[in-house]
C-alpha cells in the first residue's frame, strides 16, 4: 500500500519555491508581483504557486512524475484502477465518461433527471438518450432513483445500448440500487457510468451507501470540491479495470485545458490526503451534526427533514444521511422562498432551494453553533412567514416526451416564440433551475402546458432560471416546422 500521507504535487510546489526560480514564463502576474491588487486579495502564498507546467511539476496532459504519483495515490484511496485530476469541474469528468463510451448514434440508458452536463455532451457527440423516468415522491416533490425493474425494461428494449448512466446520490441524497444496475449492465455488455458528484464521502465512511467503485462501475465522476474539501472546480474521474487508461486520457485531453491549474491540482492532492488519513473521523462528525440538525428541525413543526425512513429498497434503495434536505411545503413556502429568506434576512447561505425543498450542505467545516443558527432561523421563518400550503405546486419533476435527439434539436433551424405560444412545439434549447441544474426542458422535448405552467410558477417564486438564449425567459427557441 502506498503512503497516503504523501502529497506529491504539494511537495513539488514547495521544492519549486525553495529554488527561487526567476519566472520568464506564464502566467504573466509572475508570482503576484505584476498584479499587486490581486496579490493583496488572494495573498502572496497563493499566487506564488499559480504556475505553469514545467519539468519538476509534470504536465497534466501527459503526467509522468508528480502528477502521476498523485493520481496513483488518489486511485488507491478511492479503490479505483486509475484516477484522473480534473480541473474543469465534474462537468468535464461527466462529459469525458460519456465520450469514452459513446459516439454519434450510440444509445445510452439514463434517468431524465440528470445534470445538464450529460445532455450537453450528447448534443456534442450525437449519442441518443434512452430515458428511464424516475418515480416521484409527491409529498416531497422530488424525483427518486432508478428502479431496477425499469432499467431492465430499458435494456431489454435497447440491447444495443453502449452504457447505463446513473446519478448517485441525487442532490437530495437519493440512491439507486447501484450494484444491481451495474451487474445488469455488465451482463449485457454495457459500461456502467456513475455521476457521483455528490458522493465523494461514500468512499471514506463505512456508514454511508455503497460507492461506485465498490459496486464495480466502469467510470465515476467525483466532485472532490463538494464534500471532499478541495477548491471549487476540482474533481476526480475514476475508472475501473475494464477501461483503457490511455484512451480515457486521450478523451479527457480533447476538451480539458492544457494549462492545468496547480492551485486546483494541489487542492485535490491535499484533500485526498486528508480524507485518506482522517475521512472516517471527518464524516462521523458530519453525520452527527446532520442527525442533530434533522432532529431539531423536525421538532419545529411543519418542516420535514427526511432521512432513511423514506428508503423503500427500490426507487429509494438507500439514502445519504449527510444530506440535510428539508421539505418546506407544509410551512406554506416554496423551498426557494425559504432559501431567499435565510440569505436575505438571516445571512445564511444554503446550497439551493427548489419549489418544495431547501438543502443545507453540511461538512466538516461547519460548527455546532452554525447548526443552531440555521435551526433558529428556520423556526423564526415559520413563525413569521407561515402561509396556507394549499396553493403551492408540489411536483418538482415532469416526465418529458422526447421527440428528437438533443443534437438534432439543438442544431436544427429554430424559431423564437413568446413562452405561452410554445405549447405543443418541440424545444430547441434548455430551461432549468440552477441549482440543481436538472433541465425542465431539454432540446428535442415536447413543450406541454404542464411544463409551461411549471416554468412560470418557478419564475414567480424566484428560482434562478438558466439555459435559454433569452436571459429573461420571456421567449423560447423551438424547432422550426414542428
Amino acid at each position: 500500500m502506498s503512503d497516503q500521507s504523501r502529497a506529491p504535487i504539494l511537495e513539488a510546489l514547495e521544492e519549486m519555491k525553495q529554488n527561487r526560480l526567476v519566472p520568464f514564463d506564464v502566467p504573466g502576474h509572475k508570482h503576484g508581483k505584476g498584479n499587486p491588487d490581486l496579490t493583496r486579495f488572494l495573498g502572496e502564498q497563493c499566487l506564488s504557486v499559480d504556475v505553469n507546467s514545467m519539468k519538476m511539476l509534470d504536465n497534466l496532459c501527459h503526467p509522468m512524475s508528480v502528477i502521476r504519483e498523485a493520481q496513483e495515490l488518489a486511485a488507491e484511496a478511492f479503490g479505483a484502477a486509475h484516477a484522473y485530476f480534473m480541473v474543469g469541474g465534474t462537468t468535464s469528468a461527466v462529459q469525458s465518461m460519456v465520450l469514452s463510451v459513446c459516439k454519434r448514434g450510440d444509445k445510452i440508458i439514463l434517468p431524465r433527471n440528470v445534470h445538464r452536463s450529460v445532455i450537453n455532451i450528447m448534443i456534442l457527440c450525437g449519442a441518443v438518450p434512452v430515458y428511464v423516468d424516475p418515480d416521484l415522491d409527491r409529498r416531497l416533490g422530488i424525483a427518486l432513483g432508478m428502479k431496477l425493474s425499469e432499467v431492465e425494461k430499458a435494456v431489454a428494449k435497447n440491447p444495443d445500448a453502449k452504457a447505463i448512466l446513473v446519478n448517485n446520490p441525487t442532490y437530495y441524497g437519493i440512491c439507486s440500487n447501484l450494484k444491481g444496475i451495474t451487474d445488469l449492465a455488465h451482463a449485457h455488455g454495457m459500461k456502467m457510468l456513475v455521476d457521483e458528484a455528490h458522493g465523494t464521502h461514500f468512499y471514506f465512511d463505512r456508514e454511508l451507501p455503497m460507492s461506485a467503485m465498490q459496486a464495480g462501475a466502469d467510470m465515476a465522476a467525483v466532485s472532490m470540491h463538494k464534500s471532499g474539501g478541495s477548491l471549487t472546480q476540482s474533481s476526480f474521474l475514476l475508472i475501473g479495470p475494464g477501461m483503457s487508461e490511455g484512451y480515457v486520457r486521450q478523451i479527457i485531453n480533447i476538451s480539458q485545458t492544457t494549462s492545468g491549474s496547480y492551485l486546483l491540482m494541489s487542492s485535490l492532492d491535499i484533500s485526498r490526503r486528508n480524507l485518506a488519513l482522517h475521512g472516517q473521523e471527518i464524516f462521523d462528525k458530519v453525520r452527527e451534526m446532520v442527525a442533530y440538525a434533522r432532529g431539531e428541525i423536525n421538532q419545529i413543526g411543519d418542516y420535514y427533514a427526511y432521512s432513511k425512513e423514506i428508503v423503500n429498497g427500490d426507487s429509494v434503495y438507500d439514502f445519504d444521511i449527510t444530506k440535510l434536505s428539508v421539505n418546506t411545503l407544509p410551512v406554506g413556502l416554496a423551498g426557494i422562498e425559504v432559501y431567499d429568506l435565510l440569505r436575505d434576512e438571516y445571512d445564511i447561505q444554503t446550497e439551493f432551494g427548489d419549489l418544495g425543498n431547501v438543502l443545507a450542505y453540511v461538512s466538516v467545516g461547519d460548527r455546532p453553533r452554525d447548526i443552531e443558527r440555521l435551526v433558529s432561523a428556520l423556526a423564526e421563518i415559520r413563525r413569521l412567514y407561515r402561509r396556507d400550503p394549499n396553493s403551492l405546486m408540489t411536483a418538482e419533476y415532469i416526465n418529458p416526451s422526447v421527440v428528437f435527439s438533443p443534437q438534432d434539436a439543438f442544431y436544427s433551424d429554430k424559431q423564437s416564440l413568446p413562452l405561452r405560444d410554445c405549447e405543443n412545439r418541440v424545444c430547441a434549447e434548455f430551461v432549468m433551475c440552477y441549482p440543481p441544474g436538472i433541465p425542465i426542458l431539454a432540446p428535442g422535448e415536447l413543450i406541454t402546458k404542464d411544463i409551461l405552467d411549471y416554468i412560470l410558477y418557478a419564475k414567480e417564486k424566484g428560482c434562478s432560471m438558466t439555459g435559454p438564449e433569452d436571459m429573461e425567459l420571456t421567449r423560447l427557441n423551438v424547432m422550426a416546422g414542428t
